[in-house]
């Protein structure tokens, strides 16, 4: 199993471009195979991938995730095909669907149909990363357009010397299954690792749809973390982060991380933070994740503890686990890096 790191969003208010490259040395310093960048709260993943890749040799730059509502096939398969051609080969792009606060309300398209929305979306984007025509005539993307006029024809991108893997995010049945089935790997969130037996049932069932096996398939796992002699103080450092995705992210009907939650065996208390956090209690919302919650959906506590749940999470067949280090200040996230980074060589020798 190999570790990876998630980059932080971007605070626009102070960048701080400088601790972005020195993050990513540190992990590229530590073995690391890759980091991956959000598109969170105005973050752009590949402006910040292009700015830690310039700074940066062998690590690999990936998208965790890129909207696939933000942009339209053919562009996200030039900017996969920009980076990956000035990393010489070290991008990978992931794309997810979001919610409908932000598809809706950033993108201007409707949420429902969101996984067909993919699937075509992603035909258009392997399309183009093979430097084929782009021709394709779905329910929802049409290129060209019929309406066009009648000397449109068919263009193709540059054909490229090596094209980029495939993620797909997503953490329900149908989401996983689609992964299986189009991707070359699969990106999931919070997922504890008895979570995987579960999901690498979906994967081999869209797999089996497209005839093929998940040999070579990559299946990556991004979580929380925190490593501390305190294993309360640990949980501390990471509940709020949890709390925020659990009680916040998304729309009163529509949070998937709260339904993962519910699926773990969490159901009273995800909706618990859930009405907290619309009632404006933070305290209550933060009071109801409690410690096997937190457990259960993160990695923290004890450098022993965590050394377990690192081997817990490979013999269950992650090939890639993205660590976020919960931290209070640059320091304490390099000093996270580096144990984690320690951690998990222990657990490749054992």
């Amino acid at each position: 199993m190999r570790i990876a790191l998630a980059l932080r969003a971007l605070n626009l208010a102070n960048p701080a471009p400088a601790s972005y490259i020195e993050l990513a040395q540190a992990a590229e310093r530590w073995g690391y195979d890759s980091v991956w960048a959000p598109e969170l709260r105005g973050t752009d993943p590949f402006g910040l991938l292009g700015w830690v890749g310039g700074h940066t040799n062998r690590i690999g730059l990936g998208c965790a995730v890129a909207q696939v509502t933000a942009r339209g096939p053919v562009a996200m398969a030039a900017r996969a095909l920009t980076l990956d051609g000035l990393s010489e080969g070290r991008f990978r792009l992931g794309l997810g669907v979001s919610g409908p606060q932000v598809v809706e309300g950033w993108h201007g398209r409707p949420f429902g149909m969101a996984l067909s929305y993919m699937r075509e979306y992603l035909a258009v984007v392997r399309m183009a990363l093979d430097g084929k025509p782009i021709s394709y005539a779905g329910r929802q993307v049409a290129l060209p357009l019929p309406s066009a006029s009648e000397d449109v024809v068919p263009m193709s991108l540059p054909a490229p010397t090596t094209t980029p893997w495939l993620y797909l995010a997503g953490i329900g049945r149908n989401a996983v299954t689609l992964a299986g089935e189009l991707a070359d790997g699969w990106i999931a969130i919070h997922c504890p690792p008895r979570y995987m037996t579960q999901a690498r049932s979906w994967l081999a069932e869209g797999a089996a749809k497209s005839g093929h096996e998940l040999e070579g398939f990559t299946t990556s796992v991004m979580v929380l973390c925190c490593v501390d002699e305190d294993e309360d103080l640990a949980r501390d450092l990471v509940r709020p982060a949890l709390v925020l995705f659990i009680a916040a992210m998304g729309t009163s009907r529509v949070n998937f991380y709260n339904q993962l939650a519910a699926r773990l065996g969490f159901e009273a208390a995800a909706v618990a933070m859930r009405n907290a956090h619309a009632a404006g209690d933070m305290d209550a919302a933060m009071a109801a994740a409690g410690d096997d919650l937190v457990d259960a959906m993160t990695l923290c506590g004890t450098p022993e503890q965590v050394r377990r749940k690192l081997a817990a999470y490979r013999d269950a067949g992650v090939n890639t686990l993205i660590l976020a280090p919960v931290a209070l200040s640059k320091r304490s996230q390099l000093e996270q890096i580096e144990v984690l980074g320690a951690l998990a060589e222990c657990t490749r020798v054992s």
